[in-house]
């Protein structure tokens, strides 16, 4: 018994090896040492009903009771400009993994304990905005929830207080919804766009890569994604086996970079350049195997507030290396 199961561990070992034998191989002995990649399990999608996923997996345990919209209003945000809110302030939410075209939620069970869905019922589309762009959407359980071009509509249960955007950004895939529908973000319009159900959410004025490099005043070239934020890393990840070491609430204050295709990159590094299938079931981008994340607290384009965060988030050079880390 003791010899075959021996044997199976050896080919398990062997298996994970070639999966991760174009990652790490080639790095560097530059990056800091101090890495914690034991936690690296500790949550999966769901976990404490705080960032899920969305798998629309159902544990049996039901939501709480909708809580209605009421007066839909258009909140101004620093951050994010025009943020849609419900009657009392609270920011209201979209999914990437729902769909517009047809609208379909594919938030169910934890996720929706986690992102409780707007009902329809009682919602009054805000003032000045287009009415023809507020609808509905069925759900499993026979209800109808609020969709705005037809996404549809979440709060976050970690929003606590009115004007709380908490959840944006959770995950990759939760964001902040502006009045038309669209991802909220500074640059967006109001509420005259076109609806089409497959915005990118980066809002008016030149697009940039979906990840390139800008000249920083004191750090030099460092790497932002599509919208200008600044790219970090965690030096508790490692790239030799490719883990995170951020997760759970970690990553409301650092939110995954999402894929990005190579052909969409400007002066970055692309060899090792994959994407990284989270024990939690998010994917994230990588450099050269080192997973990627932006700044919660960074709220424009141009800041580095996470520079330095804890002696352990550090920006990106387009190698791929940390920048301003100590040696």
């Amino acid at each position: 018994m003791n010899t075959w199961r021996n044997a199976s561990l050896a080919v398990t070992a062997a298996a994970v090896l070639v999966l991760t034998t174009a990652c790490g191989q080639d790095q560097g002995g530059d990056e800091p040492k101090a890495r914690t990649v034991g936690a690296t399990n500790a949550a999966q999608p769901g976990a404490g009903g705080y960032g899920d996923s969305g798998s629309g997996s159902d544990s049996g345990a039901k939501p709480a009771a909708a809580k209605p919209a009421g007066q839909l209003a258009v909140a101004r945000n620093a951050q994010l400009g025009q943020v849609l809110t419900d009657s009392e302030g609270f920011t209201l939410y979209r999914f990437d993994k729902d769909t517009a075209k047809p609208s379909r939620s594919n938030c169910e069970g934890d996720c929706a304990k986690a992102w409780p869905v707007v009902p329809a019922a009682g919602a009054t589309p805000p003032a000045g905005v287009d009415a023809s762009r507020y609808g509905s959407v069925a759900r499993a359980d026979g209800t109808r929830q609020l969709t705005v071009a037809g996404w549809p509509m979440y709060r976050f249960a970690k929003d606590t207080q009115p004007g709380e955007i908490k959840g944006q950004g959770v995950g990759g895939t939760w964001f902040a919804a502006a009045p038309d529908g669209k991802k909220a973000s500074a640059g967006a319009g109001g509420g005259s766009g076109s609806g089409s159900g497959s915005d990118s959410g980066t809002g008016g004025g030149a697009a940039l890569a979906g990840l390139s490099t800008r000249q920083d005043p004191t750090l030099g070239e460092i790497v932002v994604d599509k919208n200008g934020m600044t790219v970090y890393r965690f030096i508790k990840d490692s790239a030799w086996p490719m883990k995170s070491a951020c997760v759970g609430e970690c990553l409301a204050k650092w939110p995954v970079v999402a894929p990005v295709a190579k052909n969409d990159t400007r002066g970055i590094l692309k060899k090792n350049f994959v994407t990284f299938s989270r024990p939690d079931g998010i994917k994230q981008q990588t450099i050269d195997c080192w997973p990627l994340y932006t700044f919660a607290g960074d709220t424009k384009p141009g800041e580095t507030n996470g520079q330095g965060v804890g002696g352990t988030w550090y920006a990106v050079s387009p190698l791929g290396k940390l920048v301003g880390a100590p040696r």
